[in-house]
């Protein structure tokens, strides 16, 4: 019964509903601005809510995580500029939709599938926290390394069918995120003795560099161009619209979540992860991948909102933050007296329930704020491109400025803009990039552990592997992604399918 009234406590008080309210209406807009980020909106909230009620200021950051989140694919649909990494794998499919002037219907899906995906992460939270915990706590410093190589290798469903491409782009990646002092040796890496990169290079410098500028560049050859007209007829998308893509969702959803629940991961990775997922199972999409597909919206949309409430099952079952946000709201809940983990759920179990109220208002005031105002926003769309593209250099400008305040961060976002111009000239793929930038610390961090752990031994390093049934899983997947994307194995299935085809046609 204590636990009902906890879950109820933001619907029955209105002073927690508008807080919830206000800030999801917040993290919608500041989470489409591309440089100010959901994690740096909860930090600065920390100071201005310590001497608040605990209630009060949990309720004000989740609704600015939970809106955040979402908000980022706003100006990956209108711009090609995702809002946030998570929204990366959103622009791929959602861009050329806006292009073809749907960007309403993109929209609508993707605010619908995110709530989709909000509940299906919360409902996991609610009924299985402990046991995804557990499995959570399975993974060794060896299963990071081989997840992180597993998402470099999803490279070339993101590469235009060029693995070499793909690969090249992860790798360029990978060297861009190792840029600076080495975090444990704190020697220097790649920085030609050079103050200016000791301190590495910012990936929202790098990812807004690489969507924002380029796509400005590429549009200076259609600049007299007409711009499309958008279609936002109809918003909402139909029931069986939804229906058909539920499947895909539910999927994608637990992938969400479970990639979500593994510390320091986050929802960057899952929706990139769910989005090949979705290249993978997905026998006759409408419109291929990479040029409008709908289920290149569902699946990253569902994913990286269901990793929300996966990322709070390793901090309140745990005490162990499942991505950067969740961090910060630790320190929140210590501020507030409150001690984050196992003794929580047992003494305290009524902050549980309450979290979980909460996160459920802020993904319905998510939909609802989703939903409106996609007129005004797609009025970015139909702007002449003599308007659009100062715009787009302008809100580069500012969002890689307001990361650290720091003009080097903006010198790096044009230095990217024009290598990413020339990489697409040259028919490589840009994901891959900023995925390998993502990937390097936890590629590299989890690398040095799990050698250290084995006393610098390959054979036992190997051995580990093969010991342990998740480790055996994922270096399985791994090579199994890498077979599965070679021209040979290409050559292969068609071969072994072509007169089973034939066959069928006669």
């Amino acid at each position: 019964m204590d636990a009902v009234l906890a879950f109820l406590t933001v619907f029955t008080q209105p002073e927690l509903l508008l807080l919830v309210g206000l800030g999801t209406f917040a993290g919608v807009y500041v989470g489409a601005i591309p440089g100010l980020s959901v994690t740096m909106a909860v930090s600065i909230l920390i100071s201005f809510t310590f001497s608040w009620d605990v209630y009060p200021a949990i309720s004000l950051m989740i609704g600015i995580y939970m809106g955040g989140v979402y908000g980022g694919s706003r100006t990956a649909i209108l711009l090609n500029i995702p809002g946030a990494p998570s929204a990366i794998a959103t622009a791929l499919d959602g861009y050329p939709l806006a292009k073809r002037g749907e960007a309403g219907t993109a929209i609508g899906v993707t605010t619908v599938m995110s709530f989709i995906g909000g509940f299906i992460g919360i409902g996991v939270l609610a009924v299985a926290a402990p046991f995804v915990s557990d499995f959570a706590l399975k993974f060794q410093p060896r299963d990071y390394m081989l997840l992180a190589v597993l998402g470099i290798l999803l490279v070339g469903s993101l590469s235009s069918g060029s693995l070499i491409k793909g690969i090249f782009a992860g790798a360029l990646g990978i060297a861009i995120g190792a840029v600076g002092r080495d975090p444990l040796t704190f020697t220097e890496r790649f920085t030609f003795d050079l103050p200016l990169m000791q301190g590495g290079i910012s990936f929202i410098a790098v990812m807004i560099g690489m969507f924002g500028v380029s796509e400005a560049l590429m549009q200076l050859h259609h600049v007299n161009k007409d711009a499309v007209r958008q279609k936002i007829s109809r918003i909402v998308p139909s029931l069986s619209t939804v229906k058909k893509h539920l499947p895909l969702s539910l999927q994608t959803s637990t992938i969400g979540v479970v990639i979500g629940a593994l510390p320091g991961t986050g929802g960057d990775i899952a929706a990139l992860m769910a989005y090949d997922h979705a290249k993978r199972v997905t026998k006759n999409p409408e419109r291929p991948f990479g040029d409008g597909a709908m289920e290149g919206l569902v699946a990253p949309e569902t994913a990286n909102n269901s990793a929300v409430g996966g990322a709070f099952i390793p901090m309140m079952t745990l005490g162990i933050p499942g991505d950067a946000v969740t961090a910060i709201m630790i320190g929140a809940l210590f501020i507030h007296g409150l001690n984050p983990g196992p003794m929580l759920m047992v003494d305290q179990p009524d902050m549980f329930w309450f979290i979980v109220g909460a996160l459920v208002m802020a993904n319905v005031f998510m939909l609802i704020f989703g939903l409106t105002g996609i007129k005004l926003f797609t009025k970015i769309v139909e702007m002449p491109r003599a308007v659009l593209i100062p715009l787009i250099m302008l809100l580069s400008i500012v969002g890689a400025y307001a990361v650290n305040n720091s003009l080097s961060d903006v010198y790096w976002m044009l230095g990217f803009g024009f290598f990413g111009y020339f990489m697409r000239h040259y028919g490589y793929p840009l994901g891959p990039v900023i995925l390998g930038v993502i990937l390097s610390r936890l590629l590299d961090d989890n690398w040095r552990r799990a050698i250290i752990s084995e006393r610098e031994d390959l054979g036992r390093f190997f051995g580990g592997i093969f010991s342990s049934p998740l480790s055996t899983v994922l270096l399985i997947a791994v090579i199994l992604i890498f077979v599965s994307q070679t021209p040979l194995w290409t050559r292969a299935k068609a071969h072994i399918l072509k007169p089973r085809n034939q066959g069928v046609q006669g």
